[in-house]
């Protein structure tokens, strides 16, 4: 009886035990998240309509990822394709715990049309920085959410020109700046820059910024050739170690290939 039920306990731990392992992406990255930890996500979701309506998808990746803080890019407020604030939706899908700020880059087919940023964490400011097009293909925003500990910042560069995203990033750069050059607080910026790893834009930013995530491809997302979305921070007086970093490609609650054009990448971050 005895070696019986010592039997029936070691099938029940070795059953939680493969339940319950680390779950791995084809990069070899395993998505488990220490304890103390920020997980920051980066995510071109595409107006949640790339292939399907994949807003609930989505909210089920960000939960199965642990996200802590998220930058969304390319989001529908109100206008004619969506008739709805997609942020705010998305927010009510996570569950009332998730905060946001909202960046219209421009007015379009009744509503507007931009990025945003999330949090699990309270936002005590929030702010916009505008970004003209130039000879660019359209206008662009920066939107920033600042919390009790960090900075988030969303940003979507130009997908044509190379010289117009290079000022699209100085812009952005010099703003985030003024503002937090000397402060102890990490400012991460993110999202989809549409530049490589080795082109003058990234070299560009390098120069203000430190390059947190992996620079697996990212796009796109059902055969991802390049890498075109990061996770940044500003090289201030801030203390942070990264812990990981990974582009995420398979999950059990959704077929990320599916779900936008673009795959997510994190970064786990520990402030100091």
């Amino acid at each position: 009886m005895k070696k019986y039920i010592v039997c029936i306990f070691l099938l029940c731990v070795a059953v939680v035990s493969s339940c319950g392992g680390f779950r791995t992406d084809r990069s070899g990255h395993n998505q488990e998240k220490a304890g103390n930890v920020l997980r920051i996500v980066a995510y071109n979701v595409g107006v949640f309509s790339k292939c399907y309506d994949s807003m609930q998808d989505i909210a089920k990746i960000m939960q199965e990822m642990g996200a802590d803080a998220m930058v969304l890019c390319e989001l529908d407020s109100c206008n004619r394709r969506h008739g709805s604030f997609q942020l705010e939706d998305f927010a009510k899908v996570l569950g009332c715990r998730w905060q946001y700020c909202f960046g219209s880059a421009m007015s379009w087919n009744g509503g507007s049309y931009g990025i945003g940023a999330a949090t699990v964490h309270c936002i005590q400011d929030s702010f916009e920085i505008k970004i003209p097009k130039g000879t660019g293909h359209e206008p662009r925003v920066c939107v920033a959410a600042e919390t009790a500990e960090y900075v988030i910042a969303a940003v979507h560069l130009d997908h044509k020109n190379e010289e117009v995203r290079m000022e699209q990033a100085r812009i952005v750069t010099e703003k985030l700046k003024e503002r937090y050059s000397r402060s102890r607080k990490p400012v991460f910026l993110c999202g989809d820059f549409n530049a490589v790893p080795d082109s003058p834009t990234l070299r560009q930013l390098s120069e203000d910024w430190d390059v947190l995530s992996e620079t697996a491809p990212t796009y796109p997302a059902d055969n991802p050739r390049k890498c075109i979305d990061y996770i940044m921070a500003l090289k201030n007086r801030a203390g942070y170690e990264v812990l990981k970093t990974a582009v995420s490609t398979e999950f059990e609650s959704a077929d990320v290939r599916q779900t936008s054009d673009h795959l997510p990448v994190y970064v786990d971050v520990r402030i100091r």
